[in-house]
C-alpha cells in the first residue's frame, strides 16, 4: 500500500486533515435520506393533530437512527480537524465569494434559505391575521348562535399573554436565548485567544459551550410546559390568577390545531356576568341583548388556522434550537477534549451565525405570536 492510498480521504471517517478535506463523505446523503423518511413517517402518523395508529412509528425510529448515524459519520470526520493542527480552510475562487472560506459562504447561503423559509411563515401568519375575523371582534358583534361553530382568529396571546404567570415561559425563554447567544460568543473568544494556558482554554471553552447547550435545553423544556404541561401556583398567588390554582398548558386550554369546537370563558356572556365583567357597553352584541334580540351564551370557534399558524412558526424555530442542541452536544465533547484552537476557532464561529440567526428569530416570534 502506497503513503497515498494509505491517506486517501475515507468517506465514513477519521480524517488525516494534512491531506485536505474529505471530498467524498457519505453524511450529507446519508443525513438527507433520514431526515425525508422521518418527515414521511411523521406525516402518515398524524393527520389534523389525530393519530393515525402505530403503523408509521417504527419508520420513524428508522429515519431517527438513519440521521444518528449520518451524524456519527460527520463528527468522525470532523473531530480530527485542528486536534492536532491539522487545519485545511479551502477558499472560495468565484466572485462575489472570492477568498472567503467556503464553509462561510455555505453557512450564509444556508442562512438566506432559512431566511424565506420563516419570512414564508410570518407573512402566511400575517396573511390570515388581518384576513380572518378576531374572535373577540366576532363575539362582541354578536354574529353568531350558540352551538354553532363561527370561524374566527383566536390569536396565541389571547391565552398567553392573559396573565404574568402564563407569559413566564415564554418570557424566560426570550432570556434565555438572548443570555446564549452571548455564551457562544465568549466560547469564540476563548477559541481565539492566543495568549493563554491550553488547559484553561480548554476549560473556558467547554464551560461556555456548555452554558449555551444548557439554556438551549431550558428553551425547549419551557416550551414543552407552555404547549403539554402546564405548572401549579403557590396558594398565595391563586388569587393573582383569577382564583386558578394552576397555569394551564395550551393542549389544556384545547388550543390545537383541529379545535373546530373551541370555547373561551371571555366568550361565554353568562361568565361574563358572574365575574363582574360584563359586556362592552358600546359593543353590538351588548345592546342586542338588552333589546332581547340575542340570547347571549357561550359562542364556539373554529380557529384551526390561528392554532395551526402557532404551532407551525413556533414548532420550526423549536426545530431549530433541537438541532442546535445536536450540535452544541458535539462541539462540547470535542471542546472538552481540547478539540478548539486559534487555528480552527472558525468552526465555532460559523455555529455561532447559526444561533445568532435562530436567536434573531425568536426576538421577532415572541412579540407576533405572544404579545400581539
Amino acid at each position: 500500500m502506497s503513503q497515498d492510498d494509505h491517506h486517501h480521504p475515507s468517506a465514513w471517517g477519521p480524517h488525516d486533515w494534512n491531506h485536505g478535506a474529505p471530498h467524498n463523505s457519505w453524511a450529507p446523503f446519508i443525513l438527507s435520506m433520514g431526515v425525508a423518511i422521518f418527515l414521511f413517517a411523521l406525516a402518515g402518523a398524524f393527520e389534523w393533530g389525530e393519530f393515525q395508529g402505530w403503523g408509521n412509528v417504527p419508520l420513524i425510529f428508522v429515519g431517527l437512527g438513519v440521521v444518528g448515524f449520518s451524524l456519527l459519520v460527520w463528527w468522525r470526520q470532523d473531530m480530527s480537524f485542528g486536534m492536532n493542527g491539522e487545519v485545511f480552510e479551502p477558499k472560495s475562487t468565484g466572485t462575489p465569494f472570492q477568498n472567503i472560506d467556503i464553509r462561510k459562504v455555505a453557512m450564509w447561503v444556508f442562512l438566506m434559505s432559512e431566511m424565506m423559509v420563516f419570512t414564508s411563515l410570518f407573512s402566511t401568519y400575517m396573511r390570515y391575521r388581518f384576513g380572518i375575523p378576531n374572535c373577540q371582534t366576532v363575539f362582541e358583534s354578536g354574529e353568531w348562535v350558540e352551538g354553532t361553530a363561527v370561524t374566527c382568529f383566536e390569536p396565541a396571546s389571547h391565552l398567553i399573554a392573559s396573565s404574568w404567570f402564563h407569559i413566564a415561559p415564554g418570557a424566560i425563554n426570550t432570556f434565555a436565548l438572548i443570555i446564549s447567544s452571548f455564551t457562544i460568543v465568549q466560547a469564540l473568544r476563548y477559541a481565539k485567544m492566543k495568549d493563554i494556558e491550553e488547559d484553561v482554554r480548554r476549560r473556558k471553552i467547554t464551560r461556555y459551550l456548555g452554558t449555551t447547550w444548557f439554556l438551549a435545553i431550558l428553551f425547549l423544556t419551557m416550551k414543552m410546559i407552555e404547549w403539554f404541561l402546564g405548572f401549579p401556583l403557590p396558594d398565595f398567588l391563586h388569587e393573582f390568577n383569577h382564583g386558578d390554582s394552576s397555569i394551564k398548558s395550551l393542549y389544556a386550554e384545547g388550543y390545537l390545531i383541529n379545535a373546530d369546537h373551541y370555547q373561551h370563558h371571555a366568550y361565554d356572556t353568562h361568565y361574563l356576568e358572574s365575574h363582574g365583567h360584563g359586556l362592552d357597553h358600546d359593543s353590538e352584541l351588548y345592546a342586542m341583548m338588552e333589546a332581547g334580540t340575542h340570547p347571549g351564551g357561550h359562542m364556539m370557534a373554529d380557529i384551526q388556522v390561528s392554532a395551526t399558524t402557532f404551532y407551525v412558526t413556533t414548532g420550526t424555530h423549536g426545530a431549530h434550537v433541537f438541532g442546535g442542541i445536536i450540535g452544541l452536544s458535539y462541539m462540547t465533547l470535542k471542546a472538552a477534549k481540547g478539540g478548539y484552537t486559534p487555528d480552527n476557532a472558525v468552526s465555532i464561529e460559523y455555529f455561532g451565525l447559526y444561533w445568532h440567526f435562530v436567536d434573531l428569530v425568536w426576538v421577532l416570534v415572541f412579540p407576533f405570536f405572544y404579545l400581539y
